[in-house]
């Protein structure tokens, strides 16, 4: 499994190097494109979180998956509705929850284990800091357009983002102490790709390069050997037999949203609100499933 992970990163790696020195990408946002990718392989890797949650309900010794759907669903409304009301402080706690996200499900398959949550915080970080730092202004635009002005914010000064990255880098070292030189070369390959990506292109065009290549492939790898643990391939087309149905229903959802918002937006705006308020929507129900999920599974064992 680790060599499937190395080989993805080498070939992201390289995607990013071969992307970034297109003038035509590094002018434009193409942000259709970028919500056509985030739509299928980006929330693709949460699709199977229905599965999962009947393996909680078990772990549980609950019978009835009424309860996750509906637990699943009233989440995520809640969540809309709390960016509706209180969007500076949704937006400051989904960066802060998306950045301990991104780091945590992009080591999993390394098995490091830690009690300190802030090394995967600090890991995942760059994917926020990394835009502000090389894309200040158009990262601050969007902010803005999700009703966060974070322009006076003293983390925003380039030395505190320099040091945030730094700790980043140094998280990642962490994390890879005592490991193959794949996994160090892995990591490394992983944290200039994010550079490459945020120093060259768009902040939108960047994160979607990354959440859907990257974070989303590499959580669909995870997904597809846990379903089948001795063959890859057969796992991974399970996986996608299994995820289909699913996101093309949230898809659906993310569109019938774009619809109505772009009556009251222009169509950037909408589409950068429809990104980022639905994987805000979607982000906080799967990360506290995988929380409870194992939970409890340490208890059991």
């Amino acid at each position: 499994m680790n060599k499937i992970n190395y080989y993805h990163s080498l070939i992201f790696f390289n995607l990013c190097i071969f992307l970034s020195a297109f003038d035509f990408l590094r002018d434009n946002s193409l942000l259709i494109l970028s919500l056509f990718f985030i739509l299928t392989l980006g929330i693709s890797h949460g699709a199977l979180d229905h599965i999962k949650g009947k393996k909680l309900l078990k772990l549980l010794n609950y019978k009835s998956s009424l309860i996750f759907y509906i637990s699943y669903i009233f989440i995520g409304i809640i969540i809309l509705l709390a960016w509706l009301l209180f969007p500076k402080f949704l937006l400051l706690i989904f960066l802060i929850v998306a950045s301990y996200h991104f780091g945590k499900e992009d080591s999993e398959f390394i098995n490091y284990k830690t009690n300190i949550d802030l090394i995967y915080f600090f890991k995942g970080s760059i994917v926020i800091t990394a835009p502000l730092l090389f894309q200040k202004n158009e990262t601050l635009n969007i902010f803005k357009n999700l009703n966060f002005d974070v322009s006076n914010n003293f983390l925003i000064f380039d030395e505190a983002l320099y040091i945030l990255i730094a700790i980043s880098f140094f998280s990642n070292i962490i994390i890879s102490v005592n490991k193959q030189i794949d996994i160090k070369s892995l990591l490394l390959m992983d944290f200039i790709s994010i550079l490459l990506l945020n120093y060259f292109l768009s902040p939108i065009l960047a994160f979607t390069i990354y959440f859907c290549f990257l974070h989303s492939i590499r959580h669909s790898f995870k997904l597809s050997n846990e379903l089948n643990k001795k063959d890859f391939s057969k796992g991974f087309k399970e996986f996608l037999n299994k995820a289909i149905p699913l996101t093309i229903l949230t898809a659906f959802l993310f569109l019938i949203s774009l619809f109505f918002l772009k009556n009251y937006y222009l169509l950037d705006n909408a589409i950068s609100k429809v990104i980022f308020i639905g994987l805000a929507s979607l982000t906080f129900p799967h990360i506290l499933l995988e929380y409870f999920i194992e939970k409890n599974e340490k208890k059991i064992n």
